[in-house]
């Protein structure tokens, strides 16, 4: 039966399997954070967060460090050094609070504002119907957060504003993509997340006990290893067949959401994250005809 696949099949099953481990690292790396938020200030919990990541990353990339470290936009690598650790700090305040389901379902929308963002900052062009698309994403984002629902949706909120962050650092992603290797940009990322959350550490610290060190660093080991997860999927199949298969992170969250916190999301949540994920799932179908349309017969 094997003889019958299409060409580059076996890779994008890869490339599937690659992107569920991603959302599963990434979706453990959010419960470890949200349990640490009961008893340590989310400045320090990214920061260690990042510190690790730094460490596991240069572990990592030892053999060729220091090419690695010297072919690098330095500018670009701090833009989204600095949206990375926006956007994790405001989701860690947001998870602090609200179930885990409820912020996963929220954060689904940054790949479809990278769709709207696309058009002023990278010049692209988007079709009616994606633009239809983000526009039914938004009304799931709204039906989720329920603005003026109290002090939970306000909380909700601050996921919003990661999300619209996250959906710059991915287009930074993107563009850095062109010139600097990835190992490079994980650095570098890391690294000024580390720098940049150190500078809140004197506003609140409180000592870790051992349980406390191992949880922050197993943080930043998922970190580190959900981004070379998400290096290998890109690697081995395009992104239009892999990343519609993250949106298996609201499974996980749900997940863990119940056996570590007993939340479970309510009819809204759900109605909701369903879509963001439909209207997600559309704009990627929409980008694969659209790509097929221009490319030579």
């Amino acid at each position: 039966m094997s003889s019958l696949a299409p060409p580059g099949a076996a890779n994008i099953r890869r490339g599937i399997l690659w992107m569920l481990l991603t959302s599963l690292l990434f979706v453990s790396l959010d419960a470890t954070a949200k349990y640490l938020t009961r008893r340590y200030p989310v400045a320090e919990i990214v920061w260690a967060r990042y510190l690790f990541h730094v460490i596991f990353s240069l572990v990592w990339a030892a053999p060729q460090l220091s090419v690695v470290l010297r072919r690098a936009r330095f500018g670009m690598q701090a833009a989204r050094g600095l949206a990375l650790v926006a956007t994790t700090g405001l989701y860690f305040i947001g998870i602090s609070t609200i179930p885990l389901a409820e912020a996963t379902s929220i954060q689904f929308l940054s790949p479809i504002l990278v769709t709207a963002l696309s058009v002023p900052l990278l010049g692209e062009q988007v079709g009616l119907r994606r633009w239809i698309g983000v526009g039914v994403g938004f009304i799931g984002a709204v039906i989720i957060v329920r603005p003026g629902a109290g002090i939970l949706h306000a909380a909700a909120l601050v996921v919003l504003a990661s999300s619209f962050i996250n959906a710059l650092y991915l287009i930074t992603t993107r563009v850095l993509n062109r010139t600097d290797y990835p190992l490079t940009t994980n650095i570098y990322s890391a690294a000024v997340g580390a720098a940049a959350a150190s500078l809140f550490l004197p506003f609140g610290w409180v000592t870790p006990d051992l349980e406390g060190w191992l949880l922050m660093a197993l943080a930043g080991f998922f970190g580190t290893t959900g981004h070379f997860c998400l290096i290998k999927a890109f690697a081995a199949a395009p992104p239009v067949a892999v990343v519609p298969f993250s949106y298996l992170g609201l499974l996980w969250s749900t997940l863990y959401g119940y056996l570590l916190f007993g939340d479970l999301p309510d009819h809204w949540t759900l109605l909701g994250a369903l879509i963001i994920v439909g209207s997600g799932l559309y704009i990627f179908y929409r980008e694969r005809v659209k790509k097929q349309e221009l490319s030579p017969r």
